[in-house]
């Protein structure tokens, strides 16, 4: 297990970029995204990491309970962190109205607050690739799984849509924080691979494609300026540029009118990723 030995100033630094995060994410309408884009996401983790009745589950970086809910309905006890407590607000009417219980309880992807073999499955739905730094993240998820639990992850590829989308709109947005890596590392196998080393067996990793459908490209980049709080803090930080907002628009709209079909289908690429803790 790598040690992270923090000094105060690197941990305040660190509180206040977590801040930060939770701010983004509580931005624009992300309930929307994980509603009207990913909601199959969810399930499909689920199923992979075969989550039955009676097990113990954490979701990682959970939002809004993309797949917290689904494992929730096969009777398994879940747990779902985040570090947005508003996103846990909606999680928490989405299992109600969906009949389910789960303990919603905000925490760091990082410094998760849980025993060392918690859980019989720790999963994260294109979550938990969003933490900056991603050695830290993979040794929480590892170690609050139980030896042979599963460990589940999907994530978006660097060369899918999304993937794309943050390259696009890397020219216009703030540089990040020193030693933060670029989420879609995660949708690399061999990134995976070296997070997890041998802590893990029986690791398989899978590139699906995501079906999303809008109407327009237009559709597309109007509805992430709105809703996903990556987006809305890039153009929130050239907000007094013209020039820069007309171009990161063009950028957008390019990008979903090269991944469009005459129909408005899209394929959104992601890795699932299962493995056993040995």
């Amino acid at each position: 297990m790598t040690t992270h030995t923090r000094t105060p100033e690197a941990t305040a630094a660190d509180a206040a970029l977590k801040a930060r995060h939770a701010a983004m994410w509580a931005l624009g309408d992300y309930p929307a995204v994980a509603r009207e884009i990913i909601p199959e996401l969810g399930r499909v983790l689920v199923d992979a990491c075969r989550v039955t009745a009676g097990q113990d589950v954490l979701d990682v970086a959970a939002g809004t309970g993309n797949a917290a809910v689904p494992a929730a309905r096969t009777g398994a006890r879940v747990v779902a962190s985040d570090l947005a407590p508003e996103l846990l607000d909606v999680g928490r009417r989405l299992a109600t109205a969906a009949g389910v219980e789960i303990d919603w309880e905000q925490g760091d992807a990082e410094a998760l607050p849980y025993a060392d073999g918690s859980f019989d499955v720790v999963l994260s739905c294109v979550g938990v690739m969003f933490a900056p730094h991603h050695q830290a993240a993979a040794d929480e998820l590892v170690r609050v799984a139980r030896p042979g639990g599963t460990l589940g992850l999907v994530s978006w590829t660097p060369q899918g849509f999304i993937g794309q989308m943050f390259a696009a709109m890397k020219p216009y947005a703030a540089p990040p924080p020193p030693g933060a890596q670029p989420p879609p590392l995660w949708g690399q196998e061999e990134h995976v691979h070296e997070l997890l080393g041998d802590r893990v067996e029986s690791l398989s990793a899978e590139k699906r494609s995501l079906p999303v459908h809008f109407e327009r490209p237009e559709d597309f980049r109007d509805f992430f300026k709105r809703a996903y709080g990556p987006t809305i803090v890039t153009y929130r930080g050239i907000a007094d540029s013209p020039d820069s907002v007309a171009a990161l628009d063009d950028a957008l709209l390019g990008l979903a009118r090269d991944h469009m079909d005459a129909a408005g289908r899209m394929g959104w690429e992601y890795l699932l990723v299962t493995a056993r803790r040995a």
